[in-house]
């Protein structure tokens, strides 16, 4: 007579959660997803604006994007992928130019020759390094000084820095660029030295649509609207209460929200474990979408250099995207990347929009506010953690104290920045760990996801 399978709760329906529900579901394990929003999906969630249903936040897919690619396969999905090669402005000075192409890398004015081939050598130097945890033990500021010069830094990097960690770029490690070059290099390798970026019709909307489906097939009980208040263990199970009271026991729970909040719904983990997890350090970001009778210009991400600009990019989808995805007119994105504390959060959409199209208005002399179709804007406090100094080693165990619980969130990616594709290697990683773990460990030893 066969044993009762195991059964794990998944907290957090992200693709994280969904992987890992997928892969579990695929061992024969007995599977619930719990998510507190009412749809799942986390950052790839789909959501309206105006007429149109789309991303929410910004995705685009790389040619070298091998383990998203993969779960696309398994989903039936990834051979209707289109590739498209794009194009890449800065805006700096107040002016835009293009940098899509060596002959304009060359002619880009804000530089000179000395600077720009620096500036082509930190970039080549990045990509061919391979142990990126030398990288954890230098800031990101020390290393493209060194590298580019100070001419470079000031006018490209720092600024480029900025939009995307604030202020606190200054407590990041060299591993945090190094894996931006990295990723962005590899795809213009396999794209045979172009720009080659990938969609599927249809939108994130169309890949949760599929991946939920998947896991019904595959026996994962799924649960929105649940939003967790306290994890805690005894007498063998682990437990989990959520907010309307309700309580389930499981042989294994995993947990895959940003580490605050772990430590914050699983107050019996021992000091040392809430003091890991609180100190790990969080962008968020208020991002919005805009839908335009007309495109912007011409190129996919626009990086702006320039500080009086309220938002840290300008992401042009229907320039990846056929527009007949958005019955003809052009969707973008405004990202600014912001600390979970800082008070943007709490500005108003008006409040948002008059800030942002108004610098929209003073960036692209073509652009009316006439243009704008729809609105709306996406807030979340935990995006990605910050690789500061010697950031693996500070990682929160995977197996914590609490007999039967475990914690798997994106603050485990210590090589790479916050993706689709790798969010589904580590969780094809962490599978293959907890599968083999034994007992839990004392509230002082760690089993820590590495690289």
């Amino acid at each position: 007579m066969s044993s009762k399978p195991t059964s794990w709760g998944i907290v957090g329906g992200g693709i994280l959660g969904m992987t890992l529900a997928l892969r579990l579901a695929q061992q024969g394990k007995q599977v619930t997803l719990f998510e507190g929003a009412d749809r799942l999906g986390g950052l790839a969630s789909a959501w309206q604006l105006g007429d149109v249903v789309w991303d929410r936040h910004y995705h685009v897919t790389l040619l070298s994007d091998r383990y998203l690619r993969a779960l696309l396969t398994e989903l039936g999905l990834e051979a209707d992928m289109q590739w498209v090669e794009t194009k890449t402005g800065f805006y700096t000075d107040g002016k835009l130019y293009s940098m899509s192409n060596t002959l304009e890398f060359l002619q880009f004015p804000p530089l000179g020759l000395v600077d720009k081939l620096r500036l082509g050598f930190t970039i080549f130097y990045a990509s061919k390094v391979k142990d990126w945890k030398k990288l954890e033990k230098i800031s990101v500021v020390q290393w493209l000084r060194n590298l580019s010069g100070n001419r470079t830094f000031e006018k490209i990097w720092l600024p480029l820095l900025r939009s995307k960690l604030g202020d606190h770029y200054t407590k990041a490690s060299a591993s945090f660029i190094w894996a931006i070059i990295a990723r962005m290099y590899a795809a213009r390798r396999t794209g045979l030295k172009k720009e080659m970026f990938g969609y599927l019709p249809g939108g994130y909307a169309r890949v949760l649509d599929r991946f939920t489906q998947v896991l019904l097939d595959r026996g994962v009980k799924i649960q929105t609207g649940h939003r967790v208040q306290q994890v805690e263990s005894s007498e063998g199970l682990a437990y989990i209460e959520f907010e309307n009271g309700h309580r389930e026991a499981f042989d294994r729970v995993i947990l895959t929200m940003a580490a605050p909040l772990v430590a914050k719904i699983c107050p019996a983990l021992s000091q040392i474990e809430q003091d890991c997890l609180n100190a790990i350090e969080y962008q968020g970001i208020v991002c919005a979408s805009l839908l335009l009778k007309k495109p912007l210009a011409s190129y996919y991400v626009t990086n702006i250099t320039d500080t009086w600009v309220p938002f840290t990019g300008v992401i042009e989808m229907t320039t990846l995207v056929d527009r007949a995805e958005f019955g003809g007119r052009s969707l973008v994105y405004l990202p600014k990347y912001i600390p979970p504390d800082d008070p943007v959060f709490q500005l108003s959409d008006q409040q948002l929009a008059d800030r942002f199209i108004q610098a929209l208005v003073q960036m692209y002399p073509h652009f009316d506010r006439s243009d704008i179709l729809a609105f709306c804007v996406s807030r979340v406090k935990y995006v990605f953690a910050i690789t500061t100094l010697n950031y693996s080693e500070k990682l929160p165990a995977m197996q914590t104290s609490l007999p039967g619980v475990h914690i798997i969130n994106s603050a485990h990616i210590p090589n790479g920045t916050l993706n689709a594709n790798e969010t589904v290697q580590l969780a094809d990683k962490a599978i293959a760990q907890l599968l083999t773990l034994s007992a839990p460990p004392t509230p002082h030893a760690s089993t820590s996801l590495k690289g």
